[in-house]
């Protein structure tokens, strides 16, 4: 297939590129290269893509529907994969309208995109944070999601009811996957496992927020990349047995479905810094601090819709992953000092 994956020089999008490129779909990558965080590691994600005879990288934003427009109707996707987002729960206290324009127009255009130009299936990256005040564990794509505790959740939120009125007017198929915090190599810089063990190697204390009592579905990058094309490749379809007087928020009478993709074994954040000192040889210094404004105590993932519609299961344990992530990230940091 001929298809589109937006956020190409992302950590799951480069993932998600990659397995498609190796089972032979043919696949542009698009991506603004911004500067969030370094744009040298999205650079070097690139170049892991750049190898595969069937993949094209541009470089546009999709904030602009006229070139997204034109690349859609120059390219005549299949299917499309969108990735592209400003992520972070915390960058979104301080820089609110990065978000806006990003997660909620460029998404307005993908979503315009797609319609006009016949696009057979959208996946899209929605985010375990819609879950949001919720406590009721595991969280489950049936409970409703209204209680945002951070504007990224909340755009994210918006994606899945946007996506849904492409699906009802349109009948454009559309599936959210709900991402349970992904971890492994090629990660992104502001998140905790590059914080703690770059930290840890220099000898430098980490921040514990809520004093480590917090839980996290921690999912390793290669069953996330699995999870999606799994989801790409099963069509979403309506729900026949939608009944519109107890609506089910996962699944609508129009091509509309969500999923939630995470590993359902929450750990203990001291647990998983643990995990990483294991797999370093090396104790952290530990800075214990309060809880932060947009954080959530717990997250578990139930994916029992996702294992029964695409028979993905994540086989990754924790122990094998970070040994993953550890070795990768000795290796990249080692170039980067000889480059």
């Amino acid at each position: 297939m001929k298809i589109l994956v937006t956020g190409a020089a992302g950590f799951i999008g480069m993932h998600v590129a990659r397995l498609l490129l190796e089972r032979g779909d043919e696949v542009v990558g698009l991506d603004n290269l911004n500067d969030y965080y370094d744009p040298a590691l999205k650079q070097a994600r690139l170049d892991c893509l750049a190898p595969f005879a069937n993949f094209r990288f541009v470089r546009q934003d999709i904030a602009d529907a006229t070139a997204l427009g034109e690349l859609f109707a120059r390219e005549s996707f299949q299917r499309v994969v969108h990735l592209a987002a400003q992520a972070g729960v915390r960058y979104s206290l301080t820089h609110p309208q990065a978000y806006i324009q990003s997660n909620l127009v460029g998404f307005a255009n993908v979503l315009e995109s797609c319609c006009r130009h016949a696009v057979e299936h959208l996946v899209y990256a929605s985010s375990s944070s819609v879950y949001g005040a919720n406590t009721r564990m595991p969280f489950s794509v049936h409970d409703e999601v209204n209680h945002p505790v951070s504007l990224y959740a909340a755009t994210k939120k918006s994606n899945e009811l946007m996506a849904h009125s492409y699906s009802h007017l349109y009948g454009l198929p559309t599936t959210g996957l709900r991402y349970f915090t992904v971890y492994g190599p090629w990660g992104r810089p502001d998140m905790s496992p590059w914080l703690f063990t770059s930290a840890i190697l220099d000898g430098r204390p980490i921040d514990v927020f809520n004093h480590g009592k917090m839980q996290r579905d921690f999912t390793y990058i290669d069953d996330i990349a699995t999870g999606t094309v799994r989801v790409v490749d099963r069509i979403a379809a309506p729900n026949p047995a939608f009944d519109s007087d107890t609506p089910d928020p996962g699944s609508s009478r129009a091509p509309y479905r969500v999923y939630n993709i995470g590993n359902h074994q929450p750990v203990e954040l001291l647990t998983f810094i643990q995990t990483i000192e294991n797999a370093l040889g090396r104790v952290a210094l530990k800075n214990f601090l309060p809880m932060q404004a947009g954080d959530v105590l717990a997250t578990c993932a139930d994916i029992d819709d996702l294992r029964r519609d695409t028979g993905f299961t994540p086989t990754t344990t924790l122990v094998d992953g970070i040994a993953r992530w550890a070795d990768w990230f000795r290796q990249y940091s080692a170039k980067q000092k000889t480059s």
